[in-house]
């Protein structure tokens, strides 16, 4: 594997980037963590539990009474939001913030806050306001700076034959909101970035009959149908898009895959520069807490740097039992050895400046950074245990760290360029020159 430190190729962009926190509670003593990790966004959505907890950053958890008066502060319970955004802001990650609802489980048996809202300009009104008092101290709030709000989430999620969804109601209705809504925000907001809408992802471009079930009621065409719905409006009403959302559990070929397809249809629809962000991805949950599962994380940083998303938001930073919170270790509120791998893409985030990598061998991924002296190299293995050869243009001395069964990211020797390096399957190491 050859790395020219001396060949710049563009910036390492936020691929380790995260949904939520490991909130406990109302509790904040495990968010030292995602500071010291470097994890440069938090999405907040599905925050706290069931219906956002009942307390945080949903509509329904912020303005309680949606026939209150949109101008009284006294018609906003801003308490425990105030609190976590302030808490995230203390890590030095910024805030992503969904604004619309937490997915509702079982909804078929009765939904509560996922219908579409009956007043959409009094729904954007309200938004207005929750931005005002994070950005610009409305209603004695803050100045936290939050450039990314996206309107409601998954309303494809095709709530007739799930008991899972956010959006009971139409997918025209939903193109309705966003309109009122984007509009509005926007000129009332010119400078933060707005966007949607979360769609459920792009599993039908692998079916075998994509063309017949695109335009079907297929669960996953459907998706993909709505893609194209939104892509549409977006332009006929020419309507702010500054990113585009979608979600994926598939794996990183898979991811290369339909970001390379969503790339694709922006300039069919003459969109290019609407960044695409892959805001909840997690490529295998069934297996959290292994390091396999820290390999899958890794690779995927890795890889998808070298696509045209602009950004990657792990599902999910929360700290509990389900399969999607592979971060930390419910029992002992420790970290897996996927957390470490979000630590070692920060490295080449904090250098910033992408170097050229070549002669990669089979299974391994590798992105190399440099600013200045400093430079980083990380490298995955998902292939059998293999030897590999480093070569650089330059004749520092790396330290080697590894993340493997035995180390958890520590240091273990250096090396030099020249010099091989024996890596086990699913092993992560990093080469660090200062």
């Amino acid at each position: 594997m050859k790395i020219n430190f001396n060949e710049t190729i563009g910036k390492i962009k936020p691929m380790h980037a995260i949904n939520n926190m490991p909130l406990l509670g109302a509790t904040d003593k495990l968010f030292h963590y995602i500071g010291e990790a470097g994890v440069p966004y938090s999405r907040l959505h599905d925050t706290g539990g069931a219906y956002g907890g009942g307390r945080f950053v949903d509509i329904a958890n912020v303005f309680r009474n949606f026939d209150a008066d949109v101008d009284d502060p006294a018609s906003y319970d801003f308490a425990f939001t105030d609190w976590l955004l302030n808490a995230i802001d203390k890590q030095n990650t910024k805030i992503f913030y969904r604004l619309g609802a937490t997915i509702e489980n079982q909804q078929n048996i009765k939904a509560y806050y996922i219908y579409p809202p009956k007043d959409n300009l009094k729904w954007a009104k309200i938004c207005e306001k929750i931005i005002a008092h994070y950005n610009e101290g409305w209603a004695n709030g803050y100045h936290l700076g939050i450039e990314y709000w996206e309107i409601w989430g998954e309303p494809d999620n095709y709530p007739d034959i799930e008991d899972n969804c956010l959006w009971k109601g139409t997918f025209e209705e939903y193109l309705e909101l966003y309109k009122v809504a984007s509009l509005y925000l926007k000129e009332r907001f010119p400078d933060i970035k707005i966007g949607g809408f979360s769609s459920c992802g792009f599993y039908a471009l692998f079916e075998d009959n994509f063309a017949q079930s695109a335009n079907s009621s297929s669960r996953t065409g459907y998706f993909i149908e709505c893609f194209h719905k939104f892509m549409e409006y977006v332009r006929e009403n020419n309507l702010p898009l500054d990113f585009f959302s979608w979600h994926s559990y598939s794996n990183v070929e898979k991811n290369i895959a339909y970001e390379k397809y969503v790339n694709e249809q922006f300039k069919e629809y003459g969109l290019e520069g609407v960044e695409s962000i892959l805001n909840e991805w997690n490529a295998h949950p069934g297996i959290k807490g292994t390091l396999e599962d820290a390999s899958d994380v890794a690779s995927m940083m890795l890889e998808m740097q070298d696509t045209t998303v602009d950004m990657l938001m792990y599902y999910n930073g929360t700290i509990d039992v389900g399969n999607y919170s592979g971060m930390f270790n419910p029992l002992t509120h420790e970290p897996f050895k996927a957390y470490y791998a979000f630590a070692a893409f920060n490295e080449l985030y904090k250098l910033g400046n992408q170097v050229k990598v070549s002669e990669k061998a089979e299974g391994i991924s590798c992105v190399a950074a440099r600013n200045g002296n400093k430079k980083v190299a990380v490298l995955n293995n998902r292939a059998e245990k293999q030897t590999v050869k480093i070569k650089s243009d330059c004749q520092d001395k790396f330290s080697l760290y590894r993340l493997n069964a035995e180390f958890d990211l520590e240091k273990a020797g250096e090396l030099s360029s020249g010099d091989e390096i024996a890596l086990e399957k699913f092993e992560t190491v990093m080469l660090l020159s200062e």
